[in-house]
């Protein structure tokens, strides 16, 4: 993310006023990424890390990992960063040509589709909460093995399901673990990661 002085003195607003917290230092940089897109410091207690998720999504970014999204708000909304830095090649569920379905939605088919040409991708579910219940079934079945989820859609139907199927597996996650969330929200935490991915990978790749 390219920062401007504005930038700047917002996060440091929103430092004062978080205050003291239990985040580790990458963790905190996506907590205060999602606030600073969402002016909702809610989200400091929902926000949800599983073990070693930071450090297995950076890693899968450096090594130009593919990302699989549900939404075209999250792929433009994370398309700069990206490409600014890793180029991770970058696919969207919603815009996969699938045979048409009646038993689940469009977004669910594209993800499932992409996830079983992807298996081992980064995958991030902003919105389409169908889209996550299929890759916790393709997880369950052993279909597939991301190397990271990201899932922050709004839930109301089998949400918290799906987000324990999710956090049962050992599939490193991060979600949110509330009924609220959206794309914004999404595109927030993988630009965080992104940065932090670059700040330790980076250097390496622009002198290899």
């Amino acid at each position: 993310m390219e920062w401007h002085v504005t930038d700047a003195q917002s996060l440091a607003i929103i430092d004062s006023e978080i205050g003291d917290h239990i985040f580790s230092p990458a963790e905190y940089e996506i907590v205060r990424r999602v606030i600073y897109a969402t002016a909702d410091f809610e989200y400091k207690s929902l926000i949800r890390f599983s073990e070693r998720a930071l450090q297995a999504g950076a890693a899968a970014l450096a090594a130009r990992t593919t990302i699989v999204v549900d939404v075209p708000m999250v792929q433009v909304g994370i398309a700069q960063d990206i490409q600014n830095t890793f180029a991770n090649p970058v696919y969207c569920s919603l815009e996969t040509v699938t045979r048409p379905q009646k038993e689940k939605s469009r977004a669910a088919w594209g993800i499932e589709t992409l996830a079983k040409r992807y298996p081992e991708g980064i995958f991030v579910v902003g919105q389409a909460q169908t889209a996550l219940t299929a890759l916790v079934e393709l997880i369950a079945s052993e279909e597939i093995q991301p190397a990271l989820i990201i899932a922050t859609p709004v839930g109301f139907v089998n949400a918290d399901k799906a987000k324990e199927g999710l956090q049962d597996s050992q599939v490193p996650h991060i979600i949110i673990d509330s009924r609220k969330g959206n794309a914004v929200v999404a595109s927030a935490i993988v630009d965080g990661l992104v940065d932090l991915a670059w700040q330790a990978y980076g250097q390496e790749r622009v002198n290899s």
